[in-house]
């Protein structure tokens, strides 16, 4: 298997792999003309996915950009970052504020493993008509349900029921 087949399968994978590194430098060249042109078509070239009416704010960052799928009307505040070494999935009118930050990315508990450079991930997905408030963080492995609500600032490190709103870190229901 190689790294990027590893990495997509959830498996240890070497992060530093030639291939995996053209693959982040792609996308940070396409992410560089993003910021200063502002071409829409831009990110229909990194993404795997978008959706119509979807806006993205500059400056953005993603690992790889072909790992997200983006529904229609989302709309992603400046700063946001998607660490897309899984799947990001990301439902219709999806809001998501200034700086929040999507995770897939994960390391060994394994001290030699991490000595090794390896890595792995987990998919993220985010429900149809969620908001995730400015500065929020979600971490490998999660899902937010539909129409769910994250207040500014959360940590969210468990599933994230339809519905709820969570605020906090480590992220927990609150009344809404």
């Amino acid at each position: 298997m190689t790294a990027r087949e590893r990495m997509l399968a959830g498996e240890l994978y070497d992060a530093t792999d030639p291939e995996l590194v053209a693959d982040r430098e792609r996308a940070r060249a396409l992410l560089q003309r993003y910021t200063s042109e502002r071409d829409p078509a831009l990110l229909g070239t990194l993404f795997g996915r978008i959706g119509k009416g979807t806006g993205v704010e500059a400056p953005f960052h993603c690992d790889y950009g072909w790992n997200i799928a983006l529904g229609e009307r989302v709309y992603a505040n400046a700063f946001c970052v998607f660490l897309d070494c899984a799947p990001i999935e990301i439902g219709d009118r999806v809001l998501l504020g200034p700086g929040v930050h999507l995770y897939t990315a994960t390391h060994p508990l394994e001290v030699a493993e991490r000595r090794q450079g390896l890595e792995y991930a987990r998919p993220i997905t985010i429900g149809d008509d969620a908001w995730l408030g400015g500065a929020s963080i979600v971490l490998p492995g999660v899902s937010v349900g539909e129409g769910a609500v994250v207040g500014a600032g959360s940590v969210v490190s468990r599933d994230v029921p339809p519905g709820a709103t969570v605020a906090g870190n480590p992220a927990r229901p609150i009344d809404a």
